[in-house]
C-alpha cells in the first residue's frame, strides 16, 4: 500500500469497529454535517443517487471562483494547479496513483474510450448484466453491429447477480466484463474483486461504471484489481457536472489509446512535432471546465475530513433500516437483502402521478421510475438521519 493510500485511510478509519452503528441512533446529526446542507432544513432529501446536494463549503468554493473571475483572471498555471490538487485528492481517495487518473467530461465517455481502444474481432464477446446503466447497453449493441461482437447479458435474480452467474457466460473469447459498481436500479453492490479475478482468468478486462459507488465507501482499487472505471462528480462526490474521473490501471495505460489530441501535450517539439503524455493525462487534450475543479477539490477535501468509513456507516446503515421497514410493510423490494450500498428500491401499485403527489405533500425527494408498476429509488446520504428514514416509512404507508 503506497503512502498516499495510507494517508487517506488514516483520515477515514476512526470508526471501523462501529460499522453501521451510527445510523441506529436517533441522533439528529451523527456526523455533525447537517449545517452544511441548507436544503435539509426545508425538506427530506433522499435522492443523492440522482443528483447530490452541494455542501455549503463546496458552494462557497464555487462562488469564490466566479467572484474572482469577475474581478480578475486566473492564469492557466493557477487553474492547472487546482486540477493537480483535485487529481491528487481523488487518487488518494480510491487508492490509485495520480498518473492513473484522467479527467473526462462524462461517465459514458470513459467506457467509450476503453471499448474503442480494444481490437475486437468477430466472435469475441462482452459480458454485462441487466443492472447496468443504459449507456452500457447502447455502447455494446453498437459494438455488436459494427464488429460482430456478441453481447451476453446476465439476468439478475431479485436485484442481484453473482460472480458465479457471470462465470457461466464468460469464456476465452470474452474481452471485457462491464458492470455498474453499484446498480442505479436495484442498488446491488457488485463483487468487484471477484469479477476482476474472473475476467483476468480468461484474459479479459473488468470495467465499472462507478457513478453510484465512489464517494460512498473506502476503496483500494489496486487491491481489487479493477482495470478501468469512470465516475461522475455530481452524485456521491457532492460536486458539479463536467468532471468525470477516469481510472486506467497503470499496466494498461499503453493499451488504451487517447481518441483525441490537442494542445495539452507533455511538450511541443521543433517543426510542429510533439511528445504526448504517457500517463492518464494523455486523455486530457483540451481546456477543461476549470471552474468545476475548484468546487470538486473542495468536495474531495470535505469528504476526506468526514471520513469515508463514517460516510459508509451512516448511509448504508440508513439504507438497511429503510429496507427492513419497507419489508415489514409488505412492499416488493428490488434491492437484495443485506446489501451494502446506500440505495434501496421497491415497487408500488399506485400511479406515478399519485405517488408524486403524496411525496410532494410530505416534502420528500426521491426518484420514481414507471417500470412494472412504479419503482421508487430511495438513496440516503451521510447527512440524512434515522428520523428522516422513519418519516419516509410513515409516508410509504400511503403508497400501498
Amino acid at each position: 500500500m503506497d503512502t498516499s493510500r495510507r494517508r487517506f485511510l488514516s483520515a477515514t478509519s476512526a470508526s471501523a469497529l462501529s460499522t453501521f452503528a451510527l445510523a441506529a441512533s436517533d441522533n439528529n446529526d451523527p456526523l455533525g454535517v447537517r449545517k452544511d446542507f441548507p436544503a435539509a432544513r426545508d425538506y427530506t432529501f433522499l435522492n443523492t443517487a440522482y443528483i447530490g446536494l452541494t455542501p455549503q463549503p463546496v458552494a462557497d468554493a464555487a462562488r469564490d471562483w466566479i467572484d474572482a473571475r469577475a474581478r480578475h483572471t486566473y492564469t492557466v498555471g493557477q487553474m492547472e494547479a487546482k486540477k493537480r490538487e483535485a487529481r491528487t485528492l481523488f487518487a488518494e481517495m480510491v487508492g490509485a496513483h495520480p498518473d492513473e487518473i484522467a479527467f473526462l467530461f462524462s461517465t459514458s465517455e470513459g467506457e467509450n474510450v476503453v471499448v474503442n481502444s480494444l481490437d475486437f474481432k468477430p466472435g469475441d464477446n462482452v459480458v454485462i448484466d441487466d443492472l447496468v446503466y443504459p449507456s452500457t447497453t447502447v455502447i455494446y449493441r453498437r459494438l455488436q453491429e459494427t464488429h460482430g461482437v456478441e453481447m451476453r447479458i446476465v439476468k439478475n435474480r431479485d436485484g442481484a447477480t453473482t460472480v458465479e452467474d457471470f462465470a457461466k457466460l464468460v469464456d476465452n473469447r470474452t474481452r471485457i466484463i462491464s458492470v455498474a459498481w453499484i446498480s442505479n436500479t436495484s442498488g446491488h453492490l457488485h463483487d468487484i474483486k471477484g469479477l476482476a479475478d474472473l475476467a483476468h482468468a480468461h484474459g479479459a478486462y473488468l470495467y465499472a461504471d462507478a457513478a453510484q459507488f465512489i464517494g460512498t465507501a473506502p476503496v483500494d482499487v489496486h487491491a481489487l484489481g479493477i482495470d478501468f472505471f469512470t465516475t461522475g462528480a455530481y452524485k456521491w462526490l457532492m460536486a458539479g457536472f463536467g468532471i468525470a474521473p477516469f481510472y486506467v490501471r497503470r499496466e494498461l495505460l499503453d493499451r488504451i489509446t487517447a481518441p483525441n489530441v490537442g494542445w495539452m501535450v507533455e511538450k511541443t517539439l521543433p517543426d510542429y512535432h510533439y511528445q504526448p503524455y504517457r500517463n492518464a493525462r494523455k486523455f486530457e487534450f483540451s481546456s477543461p471546465a476549470y471552474g468545476q475543479f475548484y468546487d470538486f477539490a473542495a468536495a474531495l477535501t470535505y469528504l476526506k475530513g468526514i471520513g469515508l468509513d463514517k460516510i459508509e456507516a451512516q448511509s448504508v446503515g440508513l439504507a438497511q433500516q429503510l429496507r427492513r421497514g419497507l419489508a415489514d410493510r409488505g412492499f416488493r423490494l428490488f434491492t437484495p437483502e443485506s446489501n451494502r450500498s446506500p440505495i434501496v428500491t421497491f415497487y408500488v401499485k399506485k400511479s406515478q402521478k399519485d405517488v408524486q403527489a403524496i411525496l410532494d405533500a410530505e416534502q420528500i425527494k426521491v426518484s420514481l421510475h414507471d417500470e412494472e408498476g412504479v419503482r421508487i429509488r430511495v438513496a440516503p446520504a451521510f447527512f440524512n438521519n434515522s428520523s428522516e428514514v422513519k418519516r419516509f416509512l410513515t409516508a410509504s404507508e400511503k403508497l400501498s
